[in-house]
C-alpha cells in the first residue's frame, strides 16, 4: 500500500481518464468493451476519494471533440453513462455524494440527459463529496461561453467593464463555487491536458502516469497523491515567502 498523509490531502482532484481504447487493443477486444472496463475504474476512484475524504472529484468523461468519434462508439458511451447513473445512484446517495456536471449537457441524448438531471436532483443535498462530471465539455468553449455571457451582461447594464477581473470571470464559468483542482491526473502516458479546465488548472499540480485508465487502481491514485504531497505549491511566490 502506498503511504499518504491524510492530513495533507488535495481538496480537489481532477482526472483525465485516458486509455480505454488502447487497453481494448492490448486485450484484442472492441473499444466499447474497453470503455466498459474503464467504468469499473470510475467506481474505484469515486469510492476511494470518498473514503479518504477528498471533497471534490472532477472526471473528464466526454469532450466536445468526442462527438466526432464513430456513431456507435458515441452511442455506447452514452449508454454506459446512463447505466452508471442507474446502477450507482443508490450507492452515491448512501455515501452522501452529490453529482454536478460541467459542459453542454443539452447536447446529450434525451434519455441520458433525463437520467443525469434526475441523479443531480436526487443528490443535490448531499455534502460529503462532489462528483463533478465533465460531459460534452471543452475548456476553450467554456471560456468563450463565459466571455459571451459577460458581454451580454455588460450590454444589459449588469456589469461594468472596470469590474471585470479574475474573480469576476470565475463567476461565469461552469465551476463557479468550486475550488480549482489541486491535482490533475492523466492516465495512459500522454503529456497534455487536452482542453480540460484550462482556466482552472493555472496552478494545478500535474501528474502523468503510463497506466491505462481501465488498469487504474486505488494504489495508482495513492501514488499520485503521494507525488502531490512531496511538491511545494508556491503560486508564484518564493520558497522563503511561504515559510
Amino acid at each position: 500500500m502506498i503511504k499518504i498523509d491524510f492530513n495533507k490531502l488535495p481538496q480537489h482532484i481532477a482526472i483525465i481518464m485516458d486509455g480505454n481504447g488502447r487497453w481494448a487493443k492490448q486485450h484484442a477486444i472492441g473499444r466499447i468493451r474497453g470503455h466498459k472496463k474503464g467504468a469499473q475504474s470510475v467506481r474505484t476512484a469515486v469510492k476511494t476519494c470518498r473514503e479518504i475524504g477528498i471533497k471534490y472529484l472532477s472526471l473528464f468523461a466526454f469532450s466536445i471533440e468526442n462527438w466526432e468519434r464513430p456513431v456507435k462508439e458515441v452511442e455506447a458511451l452514452m449508454f454506459l453513462l446512463e447505466e452508471y447513473l442507474t446502477k450507482e445512484i443508490k450507492q452515491l446517495q448512501k455515501q452522501g455524494i452529490r453529482i454536478t456536471t460541467i459542459g453542454e449537457i443539452d447536447r446529450l441524448n434525451p434519455s441520458v440527459k433525463e437520467k443525469l438531471m434526475e441523479a443531480k436532483e436526487t443528490t443535490v443535498k448531499n455534502d460529503k463529496m462532489i462528483l463533478n462530471i465533465a460531459l460534452s465539455y471543452g475548456g476553450k468553449d467554456e471560456i468563450i461561453r463565459a466571455v459571451k455571457k459577460i458581454v451580454q451582461d455588460n450590454k444589459n447594464g449588469k456589469i461594468d467593464i472596470s469590474d471585470i477581473n479574475k474573480k469576476t470571470f470565475d463567476r461565469y464559468l461552469y465551476t463557479f463555487g468550486m475550488p480549482d483542482p489541486d491535482l490533475l491526473i492523466r492516465t495512459s502516458g500522454e503529456f497534455r491536458i487536452s482542453n480540460f479546465m484550462l482556466w482552472q488548472t493555472a496552478y494545478t499540480e500535474l501528474y502523468f502516469t503510463n497506466v491505462l485508465w481501465p488498469d487504474f487502481t486505488k494504489d495508482d491514485l495513492f501514488r499520485a497523491i503521494a507525488s502531490y504531497q512531496k511538491r511545494e505549491r508556491r503560486f508564484g511566490l518564493t520558497s522563503e515567502q511561504l515559510r
